[in-house]
């Protein structure tokens, strides 16, 4: 339907219906007045019908103008994106576009021109076009009139079909009104999701006015996690919040991963401060700009990254500075000294026989000791000095403003004095000493980890000499521990490269004088050093780890060296302790034997004392699972341990050493001569095979013989040999055992 306007229409009139008369000028006298000339005669009614014609046709003009103008106005406001219609002073249709007519579809057959928007309103509602005016409808119509005679507001409109429309209404001049609709559907849809996401959402959510950063809106987490209502909060600004004056988080010119990472400090209700990482996103809300605020709190995430960074720098059982954070110390102390006479002194304290009381009494009372310890040093010392533990049984001190050595012999002397006093530990009255290495700035070192580096030697150096003083660093020390370090370097090359090698000891029978093994000791020919001892190296090698590449080399050269012996000769392989501790021995063992082909009845293996000190399962598994191979275990070092006669209860060993120091000068010392005749007894009723280490003389064989030991190894009978000698020594034995059978034939 095309809409229309209401024109004025023009009425034309040309004179009277009446016949006209036609009127004759009588003269004077009866004579008739002459006849005008026609051409000089214009008469009134041609006048008037002229002015008619020419008002009619201008009228005519003007309606097709205003009719163009009409169609112009229309095809305008059918270009507009929203929906427009213009009602007269009466409330009636005068104008409408094809976007009102789209959005009140339903409603389209009503509007016509000079309609009242009343009747379609009732029409309209009859209809259930308008749900909102269900069950209300004149009240609702009356309250929608009252609207549209009262414009200036917007106001919302919903349809049957679930539609939102905007509504915006203004006078015009003439008591009109000019009317917008706009369909706002999608952006309520929006906004209601956007209201069940915010409403809803556990995090806590605050809308903010981009222009005087008034809180606009909270959802109820918000409201829950800073305590206030909602009506406080909407008093509130958001720097309200702010435990500090500072920008709020939009303002920053950062990346969201920026923004994220930066955290911020509110105040709730009760004055408690939290902290936040904000996440923010700019929108309107209603009419205004804002920004909509997520807030995490990283409160407990921030407290445990501080637990996190105290624990990485301090010691979890005292709580005093760890080794990291002691040497930060010491280059701050070392920085602030530099350009000043004053010295600093690192005093490095280690406990003496700390291992005792934990193995006596336990490891609840070590702990109770150690922070017995630390409180008793913390309180010897200023408030300037840091304290720290290394590690189970080491403190460290520093202390800054020395001027000479001897004030930190003063300070040493106090904090062994501090330690030794009882301490009265769950009914135990524990004593403990110290013992106390000092190393002091610039010239035992101008940085932190070579002045710990030098007081840890001057410790070690204190230890050796005398428990319980103290000692200072000096240039020796260093040399020795750089001379260590190059054997360390060498070593590891030495162990790849399989320069090591072993050389062997025989092992003999007292009673028939036959070599019925060998001792497997390693050497280490040097290309610079020549021949290097083996207490030179092995004490390196079981403090950095490389006694089991070592070990394993070893046992692989020794099977395959004796596998080329007599069937009857057998080796012996030391352990180390720490051997055991890496998981692979028993598979070491195992490779050994197979890729040599040696059998394991002739693989002996020699373990010290202090492997059994930890009563390990672990130990006592990998042994036993050792002797069923067929390989046989031997203790070595007999009777220099602390229970030896109780270490023979956990195992089956199949040989007992005699250590060298009870065969020493043997002849003449009656003490040794009995403890050796008790322990061949001892071995006899387990019967196990008892060894002499270290004979050396005619006289100390000759007792062993006498008191019955069985095997004797020493210098009186060989030193150790590289292999190709023990060939030509099993070679003569050969020789001899034939010419002897060879005497029995004649015989």
């Amino acid at each position: 339907m095309r809409p229309r306007g209401r024109l004025g229409r023009v009425k034309l009139s040309l004179g009277s219906k009446e016949p006209r008369k036609r009127k004759r000028t009588v003269l004077a006298g009866g004579g008739r007045q002459p006849r005008k000339p026609r051409f000089a005669r214009t008469p009134r009614r041609l006048i008037e019908r002229d002015q008619l014609v020419q008002s009619r046709a201008e009228a005519e003009a003007v309606i097709a103008d205003a009719r163009k103008s009409h169609e112009r106005l229309r095809q305008a406001i059918d270009l507009l994106p929203q929906g427009i219609v213009i009602l007269d002073p009466e409330g009636r249709y005068v104008l409408w576009n094809k976007q009102y007519s789209e959005i009140y579809s339903k409603t389209a057959d009503l509007f016509q021109e000079g309609a009242r928007l009343e009747d379609t309103l009732r029409v309209g509602v009859a209809r259930g076009d308008y749900p909102e005016a269900a069950g209300h409808e004149d009240e609702w119509i009356a309250e929608r009139l009252k609207k549209l005679y009262e414009p200036g507001k917007r106001h919302e409109q919903t349809l049957s079909d679930g539609r939102v429309i905007l509504i915006e209404e203004r006078r015009t001049e003439d008591g009109g009104v000019v009317g917008l609709r706009v369909d706002i559907t999608e952006l309520k849809q929006r906004e209601a999701s956007f209201r069940l996401l915010f409403d809803g959402n556990p995090v806590p959510m605050i809308v903010c006015a981009l222009d005087d950063e008034c809180i606009l809106g909270v959802n109820d987490a918000a409201i829950a996690h800073y305590g206030y209502s909602r009506a406080e909060f909407e008093r509130l600004k958001i720097r309200s919040l702010q435990a500090f004056d500072s920008e709020p988080p939009w303002t920053v010119d950062r990346s969201d991963e920026e923004q994220a990472g930066r955290t911020w400090k509110h105040v709730k209700a009760d004055g408690a401060l939290i902290d936040l990482a904000i996440y923010s996103r700019e929108l309107t809300y209603g009419e205004r700009p804002a920004v909509l605020l997520a807030l995490m709190d990283i409160t407990e995430r921030k407290r445990a990254e501080a637990r996190l960074t105290f624990m990485a720098q301090h010691d979890g059982l005292t709580g005093l500075p760890n080794r990291n954070k002691l040497r930060q110390a010491v280059d701050e102390m070392l920085l602030h000294t530099r350009r000043s006479p004053e010295k600093v002194a690192v005093l490095m304290l280690g406990l003496d026989n700390f291992k005792s009381v934990n193995d006596t009494l336990g490891h609840a009372v070590g702990d109770k000791l150690l922070r017995g310890v630390a409180k008793r040093l913390r309180s010897t010392l200023r408030e300037e000095d840091v304290l720290a533990r290394l590690n189970s049984d080491e403190f460290a001190v520093v202390q800054s403003g020395l001027m000479r050595p001897e004030d930190a012999v003063g300070l040493a002397k106090r904090l062994l004095e501090a330690i030794a006093d009882p301490y009265l530990l769950d009914g135990h009255s524990v004593v403990i000493g110290a013992s106390i290495g000092i190393a002091m700035s610039p010239g035992d070192g101008e940085e932190s980890e070579k002045l710990l580096k030098s007081a840890g030697m001057a410790l070690s150096r204190a230890k050796l000499d005398a428990r319980g003083s103290f000692a200072f660093f000096e240039a020796a020390l260093d040399a020795k521990a750089q001379s260590r370090r190059k054997i360390e370097v060498e070593l590891r090359d030495a162990i790849q490269n399989e320069v090591l090698r072993p050389y062997y000891q025989p092992l003999i029978d007292l009673s028939s004088g036959r070599i019925t093994g060998f001792e497997a000791l390693v050497r280490w020919p040097h290309a610079e050093r020549g021949m290097i001892s083996p207490a030179e190296f092995i004490p390196v090698a079981e403090e950095t780890g490389l006694i089991n590449p070592l070990g394993g080399l070893m046992l692989r050269r020794a099977c395959l060296d004796a596998v080329t012996w007599p069937d009857d000769v057998r080796v012996a392989v030391n352990l180390s302790p720490l051997q055991f501790r890496s998981g692979n021995l028993l598979s070491m063992v195992t490779d050994a034997l197979k890729h040599s082909g040696l059998p394991p009845r002739r693989l002996e293996l020699e373990i010290t004392e202090t492997l059994l000190l930890e009563k390990s399962a672990q130990v006592l598994a990998t042994l036993h699972a050792l002797r069923a191979l067929g390989v046989r275990i031997s203790m070595d070092d007999f009777g220099t341990g602390y229970s030896s006669l109780s270490y023979l209860r956990s195992f089956p060993f199949d040989k007992i050493k005699i250590d060298q120091s009870f065969v020493r000068d043997l002849g003449a010392n009656r003490e040794a001569q009995a403890i050796i005749r008790s322990i061949v007894s001892l071995g006899k009723g387990l019967g196990v095979i008892i060894t002499a280490e270290g004979v050396e003389t005619e006289a100390e064989l000759s007792c062993l013989r006498t008191e019955g030991c069985d095997e004797g190894q020493g210098f009186l009978f060989s030193k150790a040999r590289p292999n190709a000698e023990i060939i030509s020594l099993l070679a003569a034995q050969r020789g001899i055992d034939a010419a002897d059978e060879d005497a029995a034939l004649v015989a």
